[in-house]
């Protein structure tokens, strides 16, 4: 799959997200003069995932956002499911609601 230039300073700065740590659309948004929803657009085409990060990307509320294509769990619970186990392993804890327990753990300290 080809990935267009935006999409791989979209990627490129996910790299950068260390393991245990998340961030947020409207910070990689604003590392790259975007807007967060380009930002999610590029994140739901990752032909990279895992090696590039994706699932460490939630929303700036604290919510954990969306996951594989989509924002909302899909009928399956699957998406949802598969981000909160990916980040679980790395430490990264959300409340029942879907909201990041522990905001020391945002990072948004970009190289552009």
């Amino acid at each position: 799959m080809a990935v267009t230039p935006f999409q791989e300073k979209v990627y490129t700065l996910l790299r950068q997200i260390p393991r245990g740590r998340i961030s947020t659309y409207k910070a990689l948004s604003d590392a790259l003069g975007s807007s967060p929803r380009a930002v999610g657009g590029a994140l739901r085409k990752n032909p990279y995932a895992p090696a590039v990060p994706c699932h460490r990307v939630i929303a700036a509320t604290g919510y954990i956002g969306g996951f594989m294509g989509s924002w909302e769990a899909a009928p399956s619970g699957v998406n949802q499911s598969k981000k909160r186990e990916l980040l679980k392993e790395e430490g990264v804890l959300f409340d029942e609601k879907g909201l990041l327990l522990d905001r020391d753990r945002l990072w948004s300290n970009f190289k552009v």
